[in-house]
This record gives structure tokens, sequence and C-alpha cells, in this order.
């Protein structure tokens, strides 16, 4: 899994030292090539160079779209693993929620908000898990959740299948290389089809995907699940499933399971050397070759097991727990790099190994009643309490106060954590991505990828009373969510937030008033608008002025031309030949160039997809400075813009709308109206799913008129896809808007 409370914490046992125990993690391990990233919490051992708990250590996230049941099958997991004495319902009716759902929004909502962390055993297995949020608006929790972890729990539901923020999750895991394992929940529920999942993600998500499952019935007839490696039927008794009973499987089945089990070995054939032997020669692999198979393609990514089952209904958690260990790999067995700063950030493998000096990475903070907690991950080395560490941006040394093991927001004490373990520690003053050392090497892991925010509000509290809790309440939000961002716009005088969508903006309100006690009014949501040019320009602009004693005099000469893509960062191209400028000069210029990109032409907003090329310069030998050329380098690129064709680029989202069959003309009317572009539509068992593309900006309240058209009965999930130039006759409205505005402010 991956981002959100990212807490699948260390154990360390505080018996005598020759009684100490070995914990682990959930990872994933198997003997092949390793892969970019792992961790995981543990606390380990006696010896120091004993490296043994490691190989029993899981590190894994639980992924999904919004409602496919991760949060319910992480409440089974613990409940089955003993880590819980009860079972609780996400929306349940006993009003204690389920484990993981820690925060009161999130059981008021059912839905997860921050990712949170546990550990658990499952036989010899140390587990380390995070349930992580579906919702896109969240989806940094699950960025970050999947850059510290070993592999992951793809969930996907039976019914609705693969879905727009399955395809978000689907890409982070691949950003960050995770191994997988696929787990079709919800298989109880009417009109579930597994094989219809299956194909979605060979089709949609290009994944080698086969299933090492059948169901032994479907929907309300679901009885248990065929192990397709044993070849071998499992049902579930008790009233939790708590009891597995393993028997032949059904006469019915045989054919089916056959036939099914040929598939798993033919794809696998395809992607691991050692099956394809055996699959040529038309030998049939034993049941050791076929999980050592399964293992080494799993984490070289080029194949996902499926698995099924019913979280909710209690059938076939076990089994993916078994698998788990089976299949996925351990901390050792994934690559993990970081950049030596004492070697001008020469790439460096960390392997996990206590033995060798500290280097762990803070992935994640969070606000507790006891302070600041930062969850750290622990590449290699150990860390102790009351030791120091170094923090590599600062070069502070900072002593370890308290390390804890989280479990959800329960808390465990541990002395000391070693390599693949994630743990948290209070009272370290530092930024989510930052590295810890202690002392002995100078590595800065890499950090994870951060997503611009799409959409802004003005926020102000209703009592000027509440402006210090506004402001802490802010800066507390702003260091644990690198998505939620504050700013201050000059001319209207007000606070400025930014973040992923409605639905992030809105919950974050709600913990300003629900936990700092502090009402805010809110402005109306305003769209983060680009700027862009169409066309090459050249520029030649003179910055003098002369007002007794030194002046200040630069020229710039260049052009500026459109990137391939609009939504690529700015460039800047030195192509003067000579010295006609000194370099520290053209180091102001490309200053100079970079803050006026922050503010473009026609609507004062950031500019992208530019490049500013410099090819000819002129300076005085009293009167030019860094401040002068600064001040001409801004004035050409504003010169340029004017001939650039400039055009405004708004945000465009990825929308997925669902509804009854019976309302299929009114959400495509709906899209319509709000100049969505629609590129699929389809019928699911009696519900129709359309695809399109629509402007951020048209999307504003369709949530409530589409509920309203369709009896409280259509859905939708939205999700950036990129920032697109608007049409003309709306860039002349906005432009136009704009003027107006600031004309007024500037009146006021």
């Amino acid at each position: 899994q991956s981002s959100k409370s990212m807490a699948g914490m260390l154990r360390v046992a505080t018996r005598p030292q020759w009684a100490r125990q070995v914990w682990r993690v959930t990872a994933c391990t198997i003997d092949g090539p390793q892969q970019p990233r792992a961790f995981s919490s543990t606390s380990i051992s006696l010896k120091a160079l004993d490296q043994g708990y490691l190989k029993n250590m899981r590190n894994i996230g639980i992924s999904a779209h919004i409602d496919s049941g991760k949060t319910t099958l992480t409440e089974r997991i613990l409940y089955y693993t003993g880590r819980i004495h009860d079972i609780h319902e996400v929306r349940g009716k006993d009003g204690v929620g389920a484990k993981m759902d820690s925060m009161e929004l999130e059981r008021e909502k059912g839905i997860t908000i921050q990712s949170a962390a546990t550990f658990c055993k499952w036989k010899d297995t140390e587990i380390n898990i995070i349930d992580t949020p579906g919702h896109v608006d969240f989806t940094i929790e699950v960025e970050r959740a999947l850059r510290v972890l070993d592999a992951a729990v793809l969930v996907v539901c039976a019914v609705g299948g693969v879905q727009s923020q399955t395809n978000t999750v689907d890409r982070q895991m691949k950003r960050y290389k995770v191994p997988r394992i696929a787990f079709i929940n919800k298989m109880d529920r009417m009109g579930s089809d597994p094989w219809k999942i299956v194909v979605q993600l060979r089709e949609k998500l290009h994944l080698n995907a086969a299933a090492i499952q059948i169901p032994i019935g479907i929907e309300d007839k679901l009885e248990g699940m065929i192990d397709l490696i044993q070849m071998k039927a499992a049902t579930f008794l008790g009233d939790k499933g708590e009891q597995v009973v393993w028997g032949e499987i059904p006469a019915a089945l045989v054919a089916k399971a056959k036939e099914k089990r040929a598939e798993m070995i033919e794809r696998l054939a395809d992607v691991d050397e050692a099956i394809g032997e055996k699959f040529l020669l038309e030998e049939e692999p034993n049941i050791d070759e076929l999980v050592a198979g399964l293992r080494r393609a799993t984490i070289l990514n080029t194949f996902v097991p499926v698995m099924m089952g019913s979280a909710y209904k209690n059938k076939g958690v076990q089994l993916l727990l078994d698998r788990v260990h089976d299949i996925l790999p351990d901390p050792t067995e994934v690559t993990n790099t970081a950049l030596n700063l004492d070697k001008e950030e020469e790439v460096v493998v960390v392997k996990c190994d206590s033995n060798d000096p500290l280097v762990a990475l803070a992935f994640k903070l969070q606000e507790t009643q006891f302070g600041q907690v930062t969850y750290l991950r622990i590449y290699s080395g150990i860390i102790k309490k009351g030791e120091t560490v170094v923090h590599v941006n600062t070069g502070k040394k900072i002593k370890v106060p308290r390390l804890v093991r989280m479990h959800s927001d329960d808390m465990e004490d541990v002395t000391e954590a070693k390599a693949g373990e994630i743990v948290a520690l209070f009272g370290v003053d530092c930024a989510t991505g930052d590295s810890f050392t202690d002392g002995k090497v100078k590595y800065s892991m890499t950090s994870m990828h951060v997503p611009s925010p799409v959409m802004s509000l003005a926020l102000s509290p209703k009592s000027k009373g509440n402006l210090d809790k506004f402001s802490k309440a802010l800066s507390r939000f702003t260091r644990e969510d690198p998505t939620f961002r504050v700013g201050f716009d000059a001319e209207t005088k007000q606070t400025i937030i930014s973040g992923m969508g409605e639905l992030h903006l809105q919950i974050y309100v709600e913990r300003i008033k629900r936990e700092y006690g502090v009402e805010c009014d809110v402005g109306e949501p305003r769209v983060n608008y680009r700027e862009s040019v169409t066309r090459k320009a050249q520029f030649d602009f003179q910055h003098k002025k002369q007002s007794g004693g030194q002046g200040q005099f630069g020229r710039v000469v260049g052009y500026i031309e459109p990137l391939d893509d609009m939504n690529s960062e700015p460039e800047f191209d030195n192509m003067m030949i000579g010295n006609v400028i000194t370099p520290s000069w053209m180091a102001a210029i490309e200053k100079g160039y970079r803050e006026q990109t922050l503010e473009g032409t026609l609507m004062d907003h950031p500019v992208s997809g530019v490049r500013f090329v410099m090819e000819d310069g002129a300076s005085h030998a009293v009167d030019s400075s860094e401040l002068a050329f600064k001040i001409a380098a801004k004035g050409a690129f504003r010169q340029a813009c004017e001939t650039a064709g400039a055009v405004i680029l708004e945000p465009v989202m990825n929308v997925q709308v669902t509804a009854p069959e019976e309302f299929q003309g009114v959400c495509v009317s709906l899209i319509n109206k709000r100049k969505g572009v629609i590129g699929a539509s389809e019928t699911q068992h009696g519900y129709v799913v359309v695809d399109c593309v629509t402007p951020l900006a048209n999307m504003f309240g369709f949530s409530t008129e589409l509920r309203s058209s369709t009896q409280g009965k259509g859905e939708y999930t939205m999700e950036y896809k990129e920032h697109n130039p608007v049409p003309m006759n709306v860039q002349v409205e906005l432009i136009a808007e704009h003027k107006k505005n600031k004309e007024a402010k500037q009146a006021a």
C-alpha cells in the first residue's frame, strides 16, 4: 500500500537481552533482482550480525478505488491475526467504526482520510500494514505509503471493477516499482464477475494478471475458494469465518479449476524462465516450483497473482495472508537508492542491513495530543531511544526522546528499531521527505512525487480573536500534507488554501472547526489556471535608469518559444557565445525570468511550457548589476509574451459517472451541459458508466445536480488529468473579469 498515516511500526522486545525476540513487517521477498524501495516495521534481536528476522517480515499497503473494501479487509486481517478481538464495520450500527478509521470525521463519513498503520503476526510472519484512502483528493496518502512499502495488495470491487482511482493507484505502484497481489473483493455482491475484472486488469492496467484461485459459488451462494496452486478447496466456518476447512474440489468445478490453472501456468511461463522450461517440456510444476515462480515474477513486476473473496462475509482473507508471505518480497529483496551528498549526489544503493550506518526517511508527519509524530522508515542501521541522529538537510544533531510503533491511533513504546522497520518518533522538527543518519554517512533518500493542487479557496476566521489558532492549524496541516498549500493574496488581503479537490479542502475546513474550535468564512472555490505561449517570439529589451550616482543598465536579446508539453516546467537556455554578460549576471537573468513566470501577463497566473533563450546582450562597466539584469529579464519576458500568442490553461479532469441505466440520457445531458467530452460509455448489470473529460471550472455543484437528476442514485469520481488551453471566447471573458476585479480592488 502506500501514502497516509504510515506507521506499520517497529517492535522491540522489552525482555532481557538473552530472551529478546525478532519482530517483522509485511514486505515482499523472493530470490531475484531487487526493486527500488523497501521498508518495514520490526524490532529485532540479539546478535548484530543476525539478519534472519528480515526473511519473515512483510511491509504491505492496501490500496484501491473508493468503496472497494480496503478498510474492511484490514479489519479482518487484524481480527484473524489476533490483533483485535472483535470486528467492527466502517459504517457499523454499533457506532464503534473500523479500527483503522480512527478520526471522528472518518467514522462519520464512512471514508478513509488519512493512511493508518498497524502491525500484526500471521503464523511466523510479522506484517506491517498501511490502510490508505481511496478518494483521489487524498492521493498523497497513497503516494507516500507506496514510497516506503515493499509490496501492496490492490483491492478491486468484483462489481465495479477497474475504476478511475484504481488507475491512479496502479500508476503510483508502477512509479515506485511496487510488487502487488490483486484481491477481488465483494464476491458476495449481486452482479459480481471476477473474470471480467481479470480481463480489465489486463486490458485497462496492462498487467500480466492471472487468477490463482477460483470461487466456489458466487454472489449470495459464495461458499469458499479453490486454490489453483495446491488444487484444493477451502471453505470458511464459524460465526466470523475463522475456521478454514480444506477438502477436495467439488466435482462440478474440477474442469474449470484445471482450465484456470493451465491459464495461470501459461501466463507465468511467459515471464519466468524456470516455469517456461517446464511448460515447453509439457511437464507439470510441483507446488514448491510454482510458488517460487510466482514469487520471482511478482517481485520483478512481470506478473500479478489475482485472489478473490469477500472481506465483509469473512471469506478468503486467511488465504490472502498465506500468499502475502509466500509471494511478496521481504525488505532485503527490494533495492533502495540514496544520494551521497559528499560525492556530488552520486546515486548509491542502501543495503537493508542493521550493521550498516543508519539511513532513515521521514515520510509522514502527524499531530497528536502528545505533539508531532514523525513516521520513519529505517533503510539501514539501527535507531535507539536516547541516542542522537543527524538531520541530513540541516546538519543538526537531534536526540531521539521517544520511539513508538503504531496501531492506528494507539502506540506502543519501543527502545530500538532496525533496518527494514517502520517506526514513529516524537519531538523531532522536520518536514516530509527529510532524511536522517547517524553521522557516519551523508545520504539523502530520494523524495516522493507530490502532485500540484488543482483548486483554491479563500479562507478567514469569523472571529479575529481566533487568528492565532487559525495560523497554528494551517501551519500544522501544511507540514502534514504536502498537497495542502497556503498562500496570501496581497491584493485582497485574503488567506488562500489550495488542494486536490472540493472534498480535500472541505475536510480541512471541518478539521479546523473541530480540532481548533475555529469557525471560518469560506470563499467561492476558484480554479488554479496557468498561462503559456503558442508561438516563438523575439525580445530585445533594455533596462536603463539614471538618477544620479550609479545607475542601472542591462540589455537582453533572445526569444521565447513553446515547449512540446504545455504542462512542463519553464526552461532557461543560454545560447550566447563569449562573455558579453558575466556568469553572475546570467544567473540574475534566469532568476528574473523564473520570478516572472510565477505571474503571467494575462491573469497573473503561473506560466508553464515555455523556454527562454538568451542569444545576446549588453552591459555597462559601472551601471550594470544583478538587479538591473533581473529587471531586464522580467521586462523581456513580458515584451515577448505580447507577440507569442499567450493562452490561458485550465485544469481538465477525468470524470467517471455511474447511474442506473434509465438515467443514461440524463447523465449524458449533464456532461454535455458542462462541456464534457465523452470518451466511453458502457452498461454493467443495470448501471451505465460514462467516462469523460471535463474542465474543472464547470464541475462545481455537479454532485448536487447529478443526485437530484437521478433520484439520488447517481455518483461520480473525478481526478486531475492535465491543463489544456481554454476556448478563445472563454479566455476573453476570463481576462475581462480579471481586469474588472483588479480595478475594483484598487478602487477599494
